[in-house]
């Protein structure tokens, strides 16, 4: 089981006795080591009958978070991995905790649960306060006692994890739905040209999806198991670039046919990201494997589910005059949110194109409903309805 701690840096130097706050990034190393062994005296775990877990320090940093009113906030983040004895549960244990707490009376610390496979638990769930009793002046012990949970409820709780990673995931839907603007045109040259019928529609959509799913469930199972790590940074800023070469793509076309290479290959960096979520989690073989199968599978469902209240509407658009209008203008949105997540992975630094994008995903079912109200009227009433329709029968 693994353990992250949160400590804040002012409190931490009065009760550690060292001056760890005012430059931080050069102090710390320095006190590590002893700051290792507060730590350790500071935290135990214990089963019902008193036996005692087995604590250890893994790695610490600092971070530090801007505050408007009061400066930069300072914490030291360090994860620990905690071990009960051998037969023990891991479910049932007293967390005695009294780290800064012991000399800064006021002082206290949030226990939350982040994840609990067992249960399909994906969000933090709060389980108690440790504070210094103000009547007796003691620090009590967190008694945690989890309710058994089971290997179905871990393998739901990830199905829901994988479609909720593709629902707030804005960079992710929006490479997929980018790929499916030319998706129903055939490339004529340097154009994109008529619809190509609903059969050749269908036909490439599937194509497209099915190589994009093997490609990130490729990557998916290799990061996830630890075959391979990449840093985070270059794996989101290459993710953003896959929306940029697709929305150019989706204006002219830039590698005609060979889109699910494409879906493939860009599929692969997406996979890696997605492993980052169950990586973290630090599980065992076995929920692992589930995990991969459910977590792949709430991909699936959450994408099939885009593509099925997406992809008629843009079939319908397909056959009118402004569907050109539609699909240059979608692309050139996704281009410029690309740019903008761009620019904020490789420097760090927000903007405003980058905030936008994030606020607009609450707003993705009133664009499909847009899209819906666009393309019905466009449909029903376009001019080309009926030549499009004669030159797919002569054809």
């Amino acid at each position: 089981m693994a353990m992250t701690l949160h400590v804040p840096l002012l409190e931490l130097e009065s009760a550690f006795g060292h001056d760890v706050a005012t430059n931080p990034e050069t102090s710390l190393p320095q006190w590590q080591a002893e700051f290792r062994e507060y730590l350790l005296q500071h935290i135990r775990l214990t089963t019902p009958d008193g036996q005692f877990w087995r604590v250890q320090v893994n790695e610490m940093h600092i971070e530090s978070t801007a505050q408007i009113q009061s400066g930069p906030f300072q914490e030291v983040i360090v994860t620990l991995s905690l071990t009960p004895p051998a037969g023990a549960s891991s479910r049932k244990f007293s967390l005695h905790y009294d780290a800064i707490m012991h000399q800064v009376v006021t002082h206290k610390t949030l226990i939350s649960i982040r994840h609990d496979w067992e249960q399909g638990q994906i969000d933090d769930r709060e389980v108690g306060v440790i504070r210094v009793n103000t009547q007796t002046s003691q620090i009590e012990p967190l008694e945690i006692n989890l309710e058994k949970g089971s290997w179905w409820s871990g393998f739901k709780g990830m199905i829901r994890l994988g479609m909720q990673h593709i629902r707030e995931g804005t960079d992710h839907l929006l490479f997929l739905l980018v790929l499916l603007l030319p998706a129903t045109l055939l490339s004529e040259g340097k154009r994109w040209g008529a619809f190509g019928g609903s059969g050749y529609s269908l036909t490439r959509l599937l194509k497209i999806v099915t190589a994009f799913t093997f490609g990130h469930s490729l990557t998916l199972l290799a990061g996830a198991v630890g075959w391979v790590q990449l840093p985070q940074q270059p794996v989101e800023v290459l993710i953003a670039f896959s929306i940029l070469v697709s929305a150019i793509h989706a204006i002219r076309p830039v590698f005609p046919g060979k889109e699910i290479f494409v879906a493939a290959g860009f599929g692969l960096v997406h996979g890696l990201a997605f492993a980052t979520v169950l990586s973290e989690m630090k599980l065992s073989v076995g929920p692992m494997a589930l995990s991969l199968l459910g977590f792949n599978l709430g991909i699936e469902l959450m994408q099939l589910f885009v593509v099925f209240i997406t992809m008629p509407w843009l079939i319908l658009l397909s056959l009118t005059p402004i569907y050109q209008w539609v699909r240059v203008s979608s692309a050139l949105l996704a281009a410029l949110a690309a740019m903008g997540w761009i620019a904020t992975r490789v420097s760090g630094a927000s903007n405003v194109i980058e905030r936008a994008m994030e606020s607009a995903t609450e707003y993705s079912p009133l664009a499909i409903l847009l899209l819906a109200l666009i393309a019905l009227p466009a449909y029903f009433f376009g001019s080309n309805r009926g030549k499009t329709i004669s030159a797919q029968i002569e054809r």
